[in-house]
């Protein structure tokens, strides 16, 4: 069987059975490549919405996109479904793939597929038919369900390898993502070119879940969630350990990189939203507080404030740019509760942000700085794999054509001049400019995304800041955004998972656990705390009375990087035993070495 499913002419990909129409230009796209992946997941969610149909013919469907990793359809029934389910929807789709049905496109009116969905009480597809422009719309059918779709699709079911999806998950999602509107079941799969990489997908699921930070945050003691305050954290003292040697690290290659360090208020005036265009294009997302006559908003975002900080005092010159503002801000954002998730996903987080204040003609400079300091910085955390995107302008946005053309063709330039190797992310820019995303892989292979670059000609004219050249003269300067890590909190989340709770010994909340035979070595024990704990190490002592092997299986558990053991031999020769994490041996050495062994660590 050909492995063949689409053709793809220039940028844009059709169905197979268009080949004809292009005779020798098209290049012929295999169900393994960067495209025929997706298509096969865009069909896998047709033949699920087919098998569903069967289920309950007055289902009303809604979307049912590719997504990474896989596909999920969107739909409003009487039956609700739950993961007891999942199995009988997958073998009614691998009945209907088996049958080698096909896929078909038609094109009709738009007022057509208006009345044909509204005759069939499908009102979610004709809410979607009534804000499309055009007068025409394409249509896909596969067995008896017939859908909105722009396709392409695979020829035939039979193009679908049997044994290479899995369906694994129901959820709710509200309709077009607004708790206003009707709340519907989200049936998610997951999807791949054959039957080894699903069960190498499915392996790395098992071991996520086994790394989970929600899992691991609660067994090492690092945070809790509470219902009492949803998509806010609280941080137990070694979780605080943990979220300030994040903070303080980053900050020091800020100061390093010279950046000035601020303090910006957490409730601002409405006004100030509204010049910045948050007001308009984000409102939804902000936390409204109404103080006697005057609308406040609690800060979703650091830039504004970043945008006051710089008009303060005289009109800046040329030779201040440029100027590198940096603030570890608390941000707070109206997530949908159905959005949070553990840490990865809050209401109130510290974002570590930055943004420089230049002329234009510094913008590849900065940008390679950035560059610099974040290669820099992940390093340091163990992530030397970084993928970089670029994203241009969004449909919802600022600022008119003429600026975004001249910030995506800035920003484009920087990254070339910075060695940037990057892949276009297409519409998924800031309202405010086109920005680069940074990437890392974690040691799974998920990716995820955390620095960001953002090149900004709109606000600084928004707020009307200036600078004089060396003739005198104003100009508007220009605002690059930048995020390293982005939320602390997010990327806390990421390193428990990376690092399955076995940090670096740097970056371990607690150090050295330093555990005794029994307490008749008590005073040796305190002494070596006391050298240790005063030499800068974090330290923690139990000289309790339970057994040696009850106290470093504790402290193995718990994930704490060096075990010190104290018994009669380690205080006669003034000397510390050294299990390390995962081993069952141990190293001895001389006491008044210890500070050197550990501070090469």
């Amino acid at each position: 069987m050909s492995k063949n499913i689409a053709i793809k002419v220039d940028d844009k990909v059709y169905d197979l059975f268009e080949e004809s129409n292009y005779r020798n230009v098209f290049q012929y796209i295999a169900i393994d490549d960067e495209y025929g992946i997706k298509i096969l997941r865009h069909s896998l969610a047709h033949v699920m919405a087919a098998s569903l149909k069967m289920i309950d013919p007055n289902m009303k469907f809604a979307i049912g996109p590719a997504i990474e990793n896989g596909f999920y359809y969107d739909i409003q029934s009487d039956k609700q479904f739950s993961t007891d389910d999942l199995e009988s929807i997958e073998n009614a789709m691998k009945n209907l793939i088996k049958e080698d049905l096909k896929f078909t496109r038609k094109v009709i009116s738009k007022n057509e597929a208006i009345e044909h969905f509204r005759k069939l009480g499908q009102d979610f597809k004709v809410e979607i038919i009534e804000a499309i422009e055009d007068d025409t719309v394409s249509m896909y059918q596969v067995g008896d369900f017939l859908d909105l779709c722009r396709g392409p699709h695979v020829p035939s079911t039979k193009c679908i390898p049997i044994d290479s999806f899995k369906l694994t998950k129901v959820a709710g999602a509200y309709w077009r993502g607004d708790s206003t509107k009707p709340m519907l079941q989200r049936i998610y799969g997951i999807a791949f070119s054959d039957k080894k990489q699903l069960k190498a997908h499915l392996q790395m699921l098992e071991e996520a879940k086994m790394r989970d930070h929600r899992k691991l945050g609660q067994e090492l003691g690092l945070f809790h969630l509470d219902d009492v305050a949803p998509g806010n954290v609280f941080w137990l003292p070694n979780g605080n350990i943990l979220f300030n040697l994040v903070k303080d690290y980053i900050a020091s290659v800020m100061v390093k990189y010279n950046y000035k360090i601020v303090k910006t208020p957490q409730l601002l005036n409405k006004s100030l939203w509204e010049t910045s265009g948050h007001w308009g294009k984000f409102k939804e997302n902000m936390f409204i507080v109404d103080d006697e006559e005057t609308t406040m908003a609690i800060k979703p975002m650091n830039c504004p404030g970043h945008i006051i900080c710089y008009k303060t005092g005289p009109v800046k010159s040329y030779r201040d740019l440029p100027l590198r503002i940096g603030e570890f801000g608390v941000c707070h954002r109206n997530e949908s509760s159905g959005s949070l998730h553990g840490i990865m996903r809050l209401r109130c987080f510290m974002q570590d942000d930055g943004h420089i204040f230049c002329a234009p003609d510094q913008i590849v400079s900065e940008t390679v700085n950035i560059c610099s300091m974040l290669k820099e910085i992940y390093s340091k955390f163990g992530f030397d794999e970084i993928k970089v995107k670029f994203s241009d302008r969004p449909n919802k946005r600022v600022g008119n054509d003429e600026i975004w053309d001249l910030a995506e063709e800035s920003l484009k330039n920087a990254a070339d001049k910075a060695g940037l190797e990057y892949t276009l992310n297409k519409g998924e820019g800031a309202f405010y400019g086109p920005k680069l995303e940074f990437v890392l892989k974690d040691c799974l292979g998920r990716e995820w995304q955390c620095g960001t670059l953002q090149v900004d000609f709109n606000l600084p004219q928004r707020f009307d800041i200036h600078y004089t050249d060396n003739e005198g003269q104003k100009h508007h300067p220009v605002m690059l955004h930048r995020a390293i890590v982005g939320s602390i909190e997010r990327f806390i989340g990421i390193l428990i998972e990376n690092y399955n709770g076995n940090f670096p010994f740097w970056l371990s909340p607690c150090q050295i656990a330093i555990v005794t035979v029994s307490q008749k070595f008590d005073k040796y024990s305190n002494d070596v705390f006391e050298l240790l704990n005063g030499s800068g190490f974090r330290v923690q002592l139990d000289d309790s009375a339970e057994t040696l092997m009850y106290k470093v299986r504790k402290y193995s558990k718990l994930k704490i990087p060096k075990i010190i053991v104290l018994g009669q031999k380690e205080m006669d020769e003034k000397s510390i035993g050294i299990r390390s994490l995962g081993s069952n041996n141990t190293e001895t050495i001389a006491l008044d070495e210890a500070v050197e062994y550990f501070n090469k660590l």
